[in-house]
């Protein structure tokens, strides 16, 4: 997949080396010079640029580029004016980080496809997430071995886990599901909210917009996905 990373940061510059090393494409923006400098070797390609400029965002490859995340963490302002940059340029798929409920709170109203809270979440563990289908959430227990959150693939809604045979098909144990429902925030705007349904059993049914969370290897995980 081909990535935009706007703020070389902490999270960001980490975010974008993980991304590279897992063979993806990615262009590191930010302000600093020196932030650029320091990783043009390890990105497929970095650029100086005011993300707060919408002429200067302009030139970059919008329209070929999967998803951008927005990780500047230092300037509040200068992370939702880049958001709504590229809100208002249409990009594809549109991540944001939020730096505290407030600013999450004004992200959830501009519309972005997601949130990311790096004080939560490591780039690593969010890196993984992005490389696998499907993939919600990822956390490893040892290496090779990850607790991960999916969309139930499409093959298996309506079907029970006892149909679908998770263990022996692909050695992976499913834990538990979780739910959606929509609510509404501080502004009145709909977000939404999750409710695990408990340890699983044989007889747990997939449905529809259903999240799955298994443990395995993350090879046999991805298998799964990649199949479905």
């Amino acid at each position: 997949m081909k990535y935009i990373i706007i703020g070389l940061g902490n999270f960001g510059s980490s975010l974008s080396v993980q991304l590279t090393s897992m063979g993806h494409e990615v262009i590191g923006i930010d302000n600093e010079m020196g932030k650029v400098e320091h990783l043009k070797d390890k990105l497929t390609h970095v650029v100086c640029l005011d993300s707060t400029d919408i002429n200067a965002v302009n030139t970059l490859p919008l329209a070929n580029t999967d998803m951008v995340i927005v990780c500047i963490g230092e300037d509040q302002g200068a992370n939702i004016m880049s958001t709504a940059i590229m809100k208002q340029l249409k990009v594809k798929h549109l991540v944001s980080r939020a730096i505290n409920p407030l600013h999450q709170t004004v992200l959830e109203a501009m519309g972005v496809d997601e949130i990311v809270h790096p004080e939560e979440d490591s780039a690593i563990r969010f890196a993984k997430k992005l490389d696998i289908k499907g993939v919600i959430d990822s956390f490893e227990l040892t290496p090779g071995f990850n607790i991960i959150e999916a969309r139930v693939p499409q093959r298996y809604i309506g079907k029970t886990l006892e149909e679908v045979k998770f263990r022996k098909n692909y050695n992976v144990v499913v834990l538990t599901t979780i739910k959606e429902k929509q609510e509404k925030n501080l502004l009145g705007i709909e977000k939404t909210v999750t409710k695990t349904q408990g340890v699983a059993s044989s007889q747990t049914l997939l449905e529809q917009d259903d999240i799955i969370v298994m443990y395995g290897a993350i090879e046999d995980i991805q298998k799964l996905l990649k199949n479905a």
